[in-house]
């Protein structure tokens, strides 16, 4: 997401411009859509993992899970951001909801760009510029179809490690990556430290550098996103979603997830509960 934009509510938005560096990793409830129109290859913080997205790709992510663009050689890109109601009310294969819910994003291949996708993701820009509801109608639909076409364009293995350069970025992917995978767990930031082999205040410096923002305040947005999955997957009750997400206990979980969601568990739960299929 282009750091200067600001989505809240959840609305239904779109633009196209060159990339900017994000300050910090960030969330936000919707489907988000990237696509490398001109210029070289996107590099996200996603999750644990780093993403690659490359001249011609599509990529398609649940934002709720802390991503943050740290490298850019990409000169023109578009973006649309699918709110997270209307995204579940698509009725996607429940595999597909399952594995963007679980913080895997699809990406497709330049070898399987589309001709038509510069086209259509500049005809999106002016529909959402539009005022004209069967236009935005049409637009959703046509979206939704290339969210379903990346589906099957998209390899199912994990993206390849970070190989880079820059010592800071490898040790912070190190870091991130081990959070992604325990944040489950009771963590502190010697034991994320060590996944990167680095004295802890050395470790915070580069995380700090890097992702702009604490060890402690990205493990609480990894346990939020998982909240947020439960709450909209399972009928897990409230306390047990709290324990299963990694906090130490439902009032911490209350307190961070309205101050960052802006509603409490349950209501979160209420408005974008998945029916059953």
């Amino acid at each position: 997401m282009h750091p200067q934009i600001e989505i809240a509510p959840p609305a239904l938005v779109g633009w196209a411009g060159r990339p900017v560096l994000m300050d910090t990793a960030h969330q936000h409830d919707d489907l988000e859509i990237n696509f490398v129109a001109e210029g070289g290859t996107m590099l996200y913080l996603f999750g644990g993992e780093t993403v690659e997205i490359g001249p011609g790709s599509v990529a398609a992510f649940w934002a709720a899970v802390p991503h943050q663009l740290v490298a850019n050689s990409a000169t023109r890109t578009h973006w649309v951001h699918v709110p997270f109601v209307t995204f579940l009310g698509w009725g996607l294969p429940t595999a597909l909801v399952g594995r963007l819910l679980s913080g895997r994003p699809l990406i497709a291949p330049p070898s399987a760009a589309r001709e038509s996708d510069p086209a259509a993701f500049t005809q999106w820009a002016a529909d959402l510029d539009s005022a004209h509801p069967e236009r935005r109608r049409i637009l959703l639909l046509e979206v939704e179809a290339r969210v379903r076409r990346l589906a099957l364009d998209a390899p199912q293995e994990p993206a390849p490690e970070y190989e880079g350069g820059d010592p800071a970025l490898r040790h912070v992917v190190a870091m991130v990556r081990h959070l992604a995978a325990h944040f489950r767990e009771p963590l502190t930031v010697a034991d994320v430290a060590a996944a990167a082999r680095l004295h802890p205040n050395y470790a915070m410096t580069h995380f700090r550098k890097i992702v702009r923002t604490t060890i402690i305040d990205y493990l609480t947005r990894c346990r939020l996103a998982e909240g947020r999955r439960l709450l909209v997957t399972t009928d897990l009750p409230i306390g047990a979603v709290a324990s299963a997400s990694g906090f130490a206990s439902v009032s911490r979980f209350y307190s961070a997830f309205t101050t960052e969601c802006g509603v409490p568990p349950a209501a979160y739960r209420r408005q974008y509960r998945r029916p059953p299929e």
